[in-house]
């Protein structure tokens, strides 16, 4: 087991003071249980302590856990995981060997982020994931906003939102082409000097180094359309702007 887990594993006997100790200490809000001989007996939250506390038990009382737990297998498929993650009362999941011991923990945020970022599926050996980056991948724009749904190395996906009366830019990119497809809505798409109405359903391909821009023609109805992103380089850097509604040339 990793030194890294010494922040969220204890023992059994562990009073409810230093359990809240170590939780503040490592801001999961949850601590493993593991034996001496560091097998997972059971798994206690933040939320369970403070029930503890409530119904009278001292700070020096010995914690009182959930032995009826989810833990998954090293060697488990992915598919389980997905379906472990599927209840709402699940958040993490810690990861054991055949012989129940720990060897990894996965989150249902990591889990999450594995997927956004197209991560090879493997329980042994997890990559360090921030948390966080999820609270952030819907990003505002002064003509709406974007989802994230992919962020892989050759390949990124969003869905796009562009707000009534409202444009992207007139830009090219020199390291991606561009796929989109009208989810919902209708507008107009400026590619080099052709001017296209598009509305559900219409496939548009940008290819690298070609001027475009989509406008929100409807003065009522949000204009949504996925775009897949294929290249080598998908910064903000690579965006080359000639004409833009919010001054951003």
């Amino acid at each position: 087991m990793e030194n890294g887990y010494k922040e969220i594993t204890i023992k059994d006997k562990t009073t409810i003071l230093e359990a809240l100790k170590l939780i503040d200490k490592n801001k999961k809000s949850f601590l493993i249980i593991v034996n001496n001989e560091k097998i997972v007996m059971g798994l206690i939250t933040e939320g369970e302590i403070r029930r503890q506390i409530i119904k009278g038990d001292s700070l020096n009382a010995v914690i009182s856990y959930n032995r009826n737990f989810k833990s998954i297998n090293m060697n488990e498929s992915f598919t389980n995981l997905f379906e472990y993650f599927k209840s709402e009362k699940i958040n993490f999941i810690p990861v054991i060997n055949d012989d129940q011991h720990l060897i990894n923990i996965i989150s249902k945020k990591q889990f999450h982020l594995m997927l956004l970022k197209d991560i090879d599926y493997d329980l042994k050996k997890l990559p360090y994931l921030n948390e966080n980056e999820l609270d952030y991948e819907i990003f505002p724009r002064p003509w709406g906003f974007y989802k994230s749904t992919l962020l892989a190395k050759h390949v990124q996906s969003k869905i796009i939102t562009v707000f009534p009366q409202e444009e992207l830019s007139l830009q090219k990119h020199k390291r991606r082409e561009e796929h989109w497809i009208i989810i919902k809505g209708e507008g107009k798409i400026v590619l080099e000097e052709t001017i296209l109405n598009v509305e559900q359903g219409r496939y548009i391909y940008i290819p690298k180094g070609c001027k475009h821009k989509v406008i929100n023609s409807s003065e009522k109805e949000n204009l949504i359309f996925a775009e897949v992103q294929l290249g080598d380089y998908f910064g903000e850097d690579d965006i080359i702007r000639y004409e833009d509604k919010y001054g951003r040339v």
